[in-house]
């Protein structure tokens, strides 16, 4: 643990915190925060978590531009939407191919620990990132699956902290969708 770790995992709490609350502020908070982790993940051999905390660093200026002018109106905010059973479905298993392709090079070519369960959660990841900044509900269900596997990764490289970073994700999470559900719902319900 490092004074590096600490301030990056305090940073990614506020930046789900305010991510649950819709604030702007979350994807500040991310990118200070990923900019870190991608270090932090190159030095312990987490190649795929190295480089999906870079791609993060970009999606925090997407996901900030997404949310302030995403809307359908020009400069209105983006609301709460979601994919539907269907949709979730299709993209579960082309992700799940994808990350088996990544897994097989990550494991085959590289000195990566865990490469295809590392492999499967940056997949995931980079979509789920992706659905956040569209605030696609759905986004809370993929980040809790993949907090959970994470918290393993993390306990097997020594990162304590950043295990116990995702067991508040976790946490989080479920409380993210639940919030989100109820304003997508308020929402949907208020427009009949």
């Amino acid at each position: 643990m490092t004074t590096y770790e600490a301030i990056a995992m305090i940073l990614a709490i506020a930046y789900i915190v305010l991510a649950i609350k819709q604030s702007l502020w979350c994807w500040p908070a991310a990118f200070v925060s990923t900019l870190i982790y991608t270090i932090l993940f190159y030095d312990v051999s987490l190649l795929m978590d190295s480089a999906l905390n870079a791609y993060y660093l970009i999606m925090a200026v997407y996901g900030w531009y997404s949310w302030k002018y995403g809307g359908k109106l020009e400069q209105q905010e983006l609301e709460v939407t979601t994919y539907g059973l269907n949709k979730n479905i299709q993209i579960i298993i082309v992700l799940t191919i994808i990350s088996l392709g990544f897994g097989y090079v990550m494991a085959n070519y590289t000195s990566a620990d865990f490469a295809y369960v590392d492999s499967f959660t940056t997949v995931f990841a980079v979509f789920s990132t992706y659905m956040l900044a569209k605030k696609i509900i759905e986004n809370w269900i993929y980040w809790i699956v993949i907090d959970i596997i994470s918290i393993y990764i993390y306990i097997q490289k020594g990162l304590n902290l950043t295990a116990v970073l995702f067991m508040i994700y976790t946490i989080l999470a479920f409380i993210a969708y639940q919030n989100w559900k109820k304003e997508y719902d308020n929402t949907k319900t208020s427009r009949l």
